[in-house]
């Protein structure tokens, strides 16, 4: 298999690539959706030099889907088709995702791929998130939560860091991985990465009925 990865700088898509990485797996290269207007990685709200880092210290190359804003479905799926058929250029025969258990998600994810030639996988389906998560945290992944929903969790959330002591303060209801869109993560380090990332804390601020928490090079 040659695979490519779909990128969103957060926890499952670093997770991902450590598990296909465990299981001898080549993944070959990052993709990610990037909000032009803002240049910034779509809902994460991640600046693209912290996602370039990311895929340099993934030692991967970084393929940027640019977005407009607003964007409609129609264009996010054109540009997405059209980074397909490059991919299916380069050699590209698996598309690999970090979805958990939305099977809606899932579902519109295989619809989408199967007229491009590309086969998806799901390497962390199904597994217990919960679980999941403490994985995660033992397993060195070290990341902070850049987006907030606070119609879900409470907004203080935001710009926390994604540890045992956050997991034991999530309110009952709320998927301990986000997978319903509680928040999103940004990871600085963990065995995916061949050096941790240096980042340090910028303003939270709300806008269009989320909280962001921005993050900086930590020499910038």
């Amino acid at each position: 298999m040659n695979v490519m990865l779909s990128w969103s700088s957060g926890k499952d898509s670093a997770w991902t690539l450590h598990t296909l990485r465990q299981q001898g797996v080549a993944v070959t290269g990052l993709l990610t959706t990037v909000n032009v207007t803002h240049d910034r990685v779509a809902m994460h709200a991640v600046r693209r030099e912290l996602l370039r880092a990311q895929a340099d210290a993934a030692g991967l190359p970084l393929h940027e889907v640019e977005l407009p804003w607003p964007c409609s479905n129609e264009i996010y799926e054109q540009q997405m088709a059209r980074a397909c058929a490059q991919a299916r250029s380069r050699g590209v025969t698996h598309m690999a995702f970090g979805d958990l258990f939305l099977a809606d998600v899932r579902k519109y994810r295989e619809d989408r791929l199967a007229p491009t030639g590309l086969q998806p996988l799901f390497p962390l389906w199904g597994r217990d998130t919960a679980r999941l998560a403490r994985d995660m945290v033992g397993g060195g992944l070290r990341a902070v939560l850049t987006c907030v929903d606070p119609a879900q969790i409470d907004a203080k959330f935001a710009g926390r860091e994604f540890d045992a002591r956050l997991l034991a303060e999530l309110p009952p209801g709320c998927d301990p991985c986000g997978e319903r869109g509680e928040f999103h993560t940004f990871v600085f380090e963990g065995p995916m990465f061949r050096v941790p990332l240096a980042v340090k804390a910028g303003p939270v601020v709300t806008r269009d009925g989320f909280v962001f928490a921005d993050l900086l090079p930590a020499g910038g």
